[in-house]
């Protein structure tokens, strides 16, 4: 049922900028489970096995599963409109992009960046707001890259031979993204089908890093940056939700929109945390003090396994490794040093190594609103020290 964008913006002429005022009306809720008629190699993601898409099938699945705390029908029970129809926010499927290096973006405007095969993007959250899904190929490899405003989550999947689209419904305030293939249903921090033919099956994500033009322009400086060529009428200059720099509106409050699955007891709903899932449990580290301190070590819940994650202060943003043997992690220069003392021998390195290069099993990470990530994960582990809004800076 792929729309052409002809009749794509032909529906946003009636639903568009109601719909995007309709999601940040708390008046406008919606009705509990009723449907609409109708780099970076993968972090420990399974993404190297599983099924491989066809033509005509839904995007390809991860061999292993995530950790969930719910089942899959209170879920699908718990999601509702967020205010606009299947679609009423428009996918960005016909890309443009400029070199990184013109354009006018001030440098702490956030962006959102991924490598692949050699290529490096950075997509704008200013854009994404309006969007919440990109479909591109970036290193040959078709993928989308999905921002949620609500829940302040960015991440990647791989897609194969199909597209996502915004199914205009919610779940734990997080966008359910529907694959065009199939037309399951796919909360995005979930990544897991909570309806539809592919009910139960795992995404391949890929890391997308929360950073600004400034650090990743400084990082990959051939990088290209998505532009506001999008072939959508929008006053991308005005972000419906608020600001993030200077942090402002629904960023900065307390208040969500939408019911959450649960409420954590301590810390601020929209501070920010770095959260990683395993098959068997999840937790959540602080990035404010994470930024901060450098190392902190910690504990996926319920399964008890140990993890350790490091900061990157290059691009304001941390990695998460599970840590079975509990090595020593120290920062070293800009990098970082491993000593451990698993089966007998010693897992260091010498010298410090980058952040993202330890001698540890690294687990897929994304920034996430605390609120958000309670809520799907009431048992999370969690580490650090509760802290404001934001975005982790």
């Amino acid at each position: 049922m792929e729309r052409t964008r002809r009749s794509t913006i032909g529906s946003l002429a009636a639903l568009g900028a109601a719909g995007l005022a309709g999601c940040l009306d708390e008046g406008i809720v919606g009705s509990v489970g009723e449907r609409d008629g109708e780099g970076d190699a993968a972090e420990g993601d399974g993404s190297a096995e599983g099924d491989a898409p066809g033509e005509g099938r839904g995007p390809p699945t991860a061999d292993g599963s995530r950790h969930l705390a719910y089942d899959l029908d209170a879920l699908l029970e718990e999601s509702l409109s967020g205010g606009v129809g299947q679609d009423g926010i428009p996918s960005i499927d016909d890309p443009a992009f400029a070199p990184i290096g013109e354009t006018s973006l001030v440098a702490d405007a956030p962006v959102f960046g991924v490598v692949r095969g050699g290529e490096a993007k950075a997509y704008p959250q200013h854009v994404l707001v309006h969007h919440e899904i990109v479909n591109d190929t970036v290193g040959g490899d078709r993928v989308a890259v999905t921002y949620c405003p609500l829940t302040g989550t960015a991440q990647g999947f791989e897609r194969g031979e199909t597209t996502f689209g915004v199914s205009g419904r919610l779940v734990n305030s997080n966008l359910i993204m529907y694959d065009r293939a199939t037309e399951s249903w796919w909360p995005q921090m979930l990544a897991t089908a909570i309806d539809g033919p592919m009910r139960g099956e795992t995404l391949r994500e890929f890391r997308v890093v929360w950073t600004t033009v400034g650090e990743w322009r400084a990082a990959h400086p051939d990088s290209r940056i998505l532009t506001d060529d999008t072939g959508y009428v929008r006053r991308y200059e005005n972000d419906p939700y608020g600001l993030y720099a200077p942090l402002g509106g629904y960023y900065a409050s307390e208040g969500t929109l939408f019911p959450a699955l649960s409420d954590p007891e301590e810390g601020h709903p929209k501070s920010v945390v770095i959260g990683a899932r395993t098959a068997g449990g999840a937790v959540a580290f602080d990035k404010e003090t994470l930024l901060a301190e450098r190392v902190l070590s910690g504990t996926l819940r319920p399964s008890g396994e140990a993890a350790v994650a490091v900061a990157d202060p290059a691009l304001s943003t941390a990695y998460v490794y599970l840590n079975p043997e509990g090595a020593a992690v120290e920062p070293d220069g800009d990098g970082y040093r491993v000593e451990g003392n698993d089966a007998g021998g010693a897992v260091g390195s010498e010298g410090g190594v980058d952040a993202d290069d330890l001698s540890l099993e690294r687990v897929l990470a994304f920034d996430a609103m605390w609120f958000a990530w309670a809520g799907f994960h009431p048992d999370t582990g969690f580490a650090g020290e509760h802290t404001g809004a934001g975005y982790g800076r």
